[in-house]
């Protein structure tokens, strides 16, 4: 039988010098690696709201949600994945993440990465 899906959101965060927000992950899937904030959807709440908890949690920044860019399949994981601006805050590790910042592409290129995320991004338009 099929594993349930477990439906995600993330968001793509960029500055005015158009690095990225990235953050290392904390817990699994891929402990230690970098990806974009985000996770699970919680009961009641939309993908967009879910995108913009994330950040807060993650990172320690207020954001807006924007467009939708991609939705992606990871094994059982149904990521929605969106722009957003920051609105407020500033960047401090949270949640279940151990470190939260901004990366050039260059940067990202060389961190370890979740599987996948530089391809997404390049697929979006943002590499």
């Amino acid at each position: 039988m099929d594993e349930p899906l477990v439906p995600c959101a993330g968001a793509v965060v960029r500055d005015e010098a158009g690095r990225i927000l990235v953050v290392r992950r904390r817990n699994p899937p891929a402990a230690g690696r970098w990806s974009l904030p985000g996770g699970r959807i919680e009961p009641g709440e939309i993908a967009r709201q879910a995108a913009a908890r994330e950040v807060r949690e993650e990172t320690g920044l207020v954001v807006e949600v924007g467009d939708e860019l991609a939705r992606v399949r990871i094994g059982s994981y149904d990521i929605h994945d969106f722009a957003a601006t920051v609105t407020g805050g500033s960047v401090a590790a949270g949640d279940d993440a151990i470190e939260a910042c901004w990366v050039s592409a260059e940067q990202l290129r060389a961190l370890p990465t979740t599987d996948g995320l530089l391809d997404q991004l390049a697929r979006m338009g943002v590499l």
